[in-house]
């Protein structure tokens, strides 16, 4: 079974690795990942303070929140259907 990261093979990523080490060295790996791990800390902490102040803001302001989940239900009944609908003829072909 071939496994694949952001559609990226392992073979790939062994020398995307490789190149690293060639062109930072091996004693500034754990710096970069050090660097990458906060920015990628500050991205999520944003994003989830950005999601707080929508939803604070739609509950002072009486908005309903909750549409998103009804939403997201309907349309996986609709999938259901339609998987339920095609399964047999999937397997026909």
């Amino acid at each position: 079974m071939n496994t694949t990261f952001l559609f990226i093979s392992g073979p790939e990523i062994m020398v995307v690795m490789l190149i690293v080490v060639m062109v930072f060295g091996a004693d500034k790996i754990p710096e970069i990942a050090k660097g990458l791990g906060k920015g990628i800390r500050q991205v999520k902490d944003a994003t989830n303070d950005i999601k707080k102040e929508i939803k604070d803001s739609a509950e002072k302001h009486s908005i309903d929140t909750d549409i998103t989940k009804d939403i997201n239900k309907e349309i996986n009944a609709v999938k259901d259907d339609i998987d339920d609908f095609t399964g047999p003829i999937k397997r026909q072909f």
